[in-house]
């Protein structure tokens, strides 16, 4: 499985705000967006200015370091939401919300949204009252979503 290995605190200061990789720390004095908010690098305190391009570049970015999602899978939601109706944007939006690791996380079980997939990943989690051990699972309106009872 492929997945980010980049320091989440680098991550944030590279996309300008805080994106809460590290659950409850980003609400420290101890973030690195407190402590220096300027991109990472040796350039990063001398900003250039941003083309509308990379303002586009910058956005997508952002949603896929906050979400945990890797270029291809980001391109099959696009292409889902840019075959449904409605707006293609808020349409992408509402699948990757729709995910098992962010579900969880908005129902406050983790901290964060890694710390979610994990708990997901290690089969903690049961749909309508079967083990789901995959983080991307697409839940459904009226799903019942638990917490696997220790055995």
């Amino acid at each position: 499985m492929a997945r980010t290995i980049e320091p989440d605190c680098r991550q944030c200061r590279r996309e300008g705000r805080k994106l809460f990789l590290k659950g409850e720390r980003c609400l420290t004095k101890k973030c690195a967006m407190e402590r220096r908010p300027v991109i990472p690098g040796q350039h990063g305190a001398s900003r250039k200015r941003v083309t509308e391009y990379g303002l586009q570049l910058r956005e997508k970015q952002k949603v896929k370091r906050m979400y945990g999602i890797l270029e291809r899978q980001f391109e099959k939601y696009f292409d889902d939401a840019s075959r449904a109706k409605g707006a293609t944007g808020e349409t992408m939006l509402s699948l990757i919300e729709r995910r098992l690791d962010n579900v969880i996380y908005r129902m406050g079980i983790g901290a964060s949204r890694a710390e979610c997939r994990q708990i997901v990943n290690h089969g903690h989690i049961c749909v309508n009252g079967k083990r789901v051990s995959i983080a991307s699972y697409r839940v459904k309106v009226g799903d019942v979503i638990t917490v696997k009872e220790r055995t």
